[in-house]
């Protein structure tokens, strides 16, 4: 099939080209705006109780508001805040409320309780309208609170700062541009000298920019459409981590390509049966490995988070366009450039001869038309021909030790300050209110208690009850009298916890906290525990559940998709359980790393999803490939070891290539400056690099050498060198020059 579609490629070369500039024009111009969405509530399903809560409270307490933001007030000189700074402060309040900015609802006055033991702050909380939307509009709103309260406050002895969730998103919003533009800059000039080194030609190194560029519009365009049909909700991070997955899987494609066909090139054939013949050996490794990829991000539409249930189609459509680009447009342009110009090299010498003594007579260098002797890759080969025994024991016994690290990992959930650096201000504030209050303050938890029978509650029933919730290990404290709404039907009781409301130690105090709750709730009521911590407590859970689900399924389906792409039942097994060791190689190295060697107090939690994502899915191309081309040489009559051997030897440079840009590309996102970014990117560059070269490198063609005809049972049958696929020769393609024998080119 794939021979058939190279072929269409090359003959309408010129017009799949003009189609994909056409299609990308069209779908940009018609796509809608894609939006983030920072509000962690929003990607739980409405069974959780914290979401419960959420609309309990927005039913009961309509006139009531959630702290959207918060001022904290100090003096420049660090002394304790007098009269004056107080009522320089409510001038502050009061000033701000006047402006009537918009999707402001209330802005409370400074009084005893809002400042601190040593009275050297003060906060005032700030509550927006319901109707304040997600995303920039809030982030405005904030930049207006910022900058009028800084303002107002100007020429005072009083230093005001924003902070609380709006701010956060602020400042969210200016780090994952300054992200975004490291990242993607980082990774252009990465793929750039990497070429550039591999094929030492400018041409090269610039084609796979100039094809990524063109079909990455058609990627994002149908990613807002299809976020708009289906209403999914899109993470502030996908941003980034779709310029990673475009540039760096269709770098991984771009390369499977080219250097096969810079194989059939050297094996004789004229420029567009090279193409043809590329295209026809290494589509199905490309289609394959895609498909592994989207059924593994498809298969996060069952997520229980929205993020989730949101980046995995994002990526799928990514990674779909990638490769359907991969066997078209650039197939299309390589048929297009004659080779000379293709593989155009000039070593340092030479060049600077040229520009120097201005040499006009210095041509091109032809080496690329020759295959290195006594290359590294020949020699691993040998040496896993030889030993495979050993090599499977050494890369696995690897594997296996980095996996034991894995029992140390830890999650947290303070994707705020996780995503921006510390210095924003509203990561000051955050920490300030968490040293200086009651570290809980900066986000109190609700607890709800309501009718179940539509009688009013007895008031005479909350000072015990209220009691019993202070009781409760990790509880700071009780507001003494809860909040009654005008029907009297709901009591919100406000719940202030003495650790950091994103800590484990306070996701675990909320635990206890509803189970006290709701077995203290008095006869005809019921409790709901909410807030942002009862947030994290459920998104943990979701977690876990996804992790049961989406696991076993995605892998199941990646079995399917290698069993069809190999004709075996066996492989598929071995490959699967050398990916879930290099799964659980990234976690123990990530964890080692940030939580002993960084002494960081967690992992953000969805880390392991992001692994999942990137070092199962997209690492799997790697074994794909390997194994597929492993296969090829079998079919080709050669012994097991011997075909192995083979396959790393011509496999082996387009999976150390493709690995090592797709793992310095994800290395980039180390220059985003906060800590998730630090660890996405760590453990995907490490985790990449791990499934190209240790696992697709070494352990998956050693066992394949142990296992022998086995490997491929029950199609095994073509194995012994009958059924050997043949060359598809496209002799119109000949030109009088392209037909000369490649010594004489």
């Amino acid at each position: 099939m794939f021979h058939r579609i190279g072929q269409f490629v090359v003959r309408r070369a010129w017009w799949v080209i003009a189609a994909w500039i056409v299609a990308a024009i069209a779908i940009v111009a018609t796509a809608p705006t894609l939006t983030s969405n920072t509000d962690e509530s929003s990607f739980l399903p409405r069974h959780y109780e914290s979401i419960q809560a959420s609309d309990l409270q927005t039913k009961a307490f309509p006139e009531n508001f959630t702290p959207s933001a918060m001022l904290l007030f100090e003096r420049t000189d660090g002394g304790q805040l007098d009269a004056a700074d107080h009522t320089t402060m409510n001038n502050v309040v009061k000033g701000l409320t006047d402006k009537g900015i918009k999707y402001v609802q209330i802005i409370s006055p400074v009084g005893e309780r809002s400042v601190s033991k040593d009275g050297k702050y003060a906060i005032s909380s700030i509550g927006f309208t319901k109707d304040a939307p997600q995303g920039p509009p809030t982030a405005d709103t904030a930049k207006a609170l910022r900058d009028d309260a800084k303002q107002i406050a100007s020429g005072s002895d009083l230093k005001v700062q924003l902070g609380g969730a709006a701010a956060q998103q602020l400042d969210q919003q200016d780090s994952s541009k300054l992200a975004n533009a490291l990242i993607g800059g980082g990774t252009v000039v990465i793929i750039l000298l990497t070429l550039f080194l591999i094929f030492r030609s400018p041409l090269i190194a610039l084609l796979p920019i100039v094809s990524i560029a063109v079909y990455s519009m058609v990627a994002n365009g149908l990613i807002a459409d299809a976020s708009k049909a289906f209403g999914l909700n899109a993470d502030s991070s996908s941003s980034a981590i779709l310029i990673v997955v475009l540039f760096g899987v269709g770098t991984d494609y771009f390369l499977f390509l080219v250097f096969r066909y810079r194989e059939r090139l050297r094996a004789g054939d004229d420029r567009k049966t090279a193409v043809v013949n590329a295209v026809g050996r290494v589509g199905e490794a490309i289609a394959s490995a895609a498909g592994a990829v989207i059924v593994a991000f498809s298969v996060l539409i069952l997520s229980s988070l929205g993020m989730f249930k949101a980046l995995g189609p994002e990526l799928a459509i990514a990674v779909f366009v990638t490769a359907l680009a991969s066997v078209t447009l650039v197939p299309a342009v390589l048929s297009l450039i004659p080779e000379r110009v293709l593989f155009w090299e000039r070593s340092l010498t030479y060049a600077v001869r040229k520009f120097v003594f201005r040499n006009k007579s210095l041509q091109p260098s032809g080496r690329w038309r020759l295959e290195p002797k006594n290359a590294r890759f020949a020699a691993l080969g040998g040496t896993v021909e030889r030993r495979p025994g050993w090599v499977a024991l050494v890369s696995g016994g690897l594997l296996v030790v980095l996996a034991l690290g894995a029992f140390s990992y830890k999650g947290t959930f303070d994707l705020a300050s996780g995503s921006m650096p510390k210095t924003k201000e509203s990561m000051v504030v955050q920490n300030t209110v968490m040293s200086e209050f009651s570290a809980g303050a900066s986000a109190p938890s609700q607890v709800y208690l309501t009718s179940t029978n539509g009688t009013p509650l007895d008031p005479s029933a909350f000072p015990a009850y209220a009691d019993k919730l202070g009781q409760v290990k990790g509880v700071a404290q009780v507001a003494p009298t809860p909040t009654l709404s005008k029907d009297k039907l709901t009591a919100d009781f406000t719940v202030t916890l003495k650790d950091d409301p994103a800590s484990n130690a306070a996701i675990d105090t909320i635990g206890s906290l509803r189970t006290t709750a709701h077995s203290s709730a008095p006869d005809g009521s019921k409790a709901y525990v909410g807030g942002i911590t009862a947030v994290y407590k459920d998104i943990n859970s979701a977690m876990a559940h996804d992790y049961s689900l989406v696991f076993p399924i995605a892998a199941v389906l990646i079995m399917v998709i290698l069993g069809l792409l190999l004709r075996s039942v066996v492989a598929p097994w071995y490959l699967m359980a050398a990916v879930g060791l290099g799964f659980g190689a990234t976690v123990g190295a990530t964890s080692l790393v940030f939580l002993k060697l960084d002494s960081q107090p967690g992992i953000m939690f969805m880390l392991p999803m992001f692994i999942y994502l990137f070092v199962v899915a997209i690492g799997t191309d790697y074994n794909i490939l390997m194994i597929a081309r492993l296969r090829e040489e079998a079919r080709e009559g050669h012994g097991p070891r011997e075909a192995a051997g083979l396959a790393i030897r011509h496999g082996g440079p387009t999976v150390a290539a493709a690995g090592g840009i797709l793992s310095a590309t994800f290395a980039t996102m180390l220059l985003a400056g906060n800590s998730l970014f630090s660890e996405i990117g760590f453990s995907v560059a490490f985790g990449i690099a791990v499934s190209a070269f240790v696992m697709a490198m070494f352990f998956t063609p050693a066992l394949t050498a142990l296992l022998g005809r086995a490997a491929w049972w029950p199609g095994h049958g073509e194995i012994a060198g009958h059924g050997s696929p043949t060359l598809a020769v496209v002799d119109e393609y000949r030109s009088e020059e392209d037909a000369q024998p490649a010594g004489r080119r």
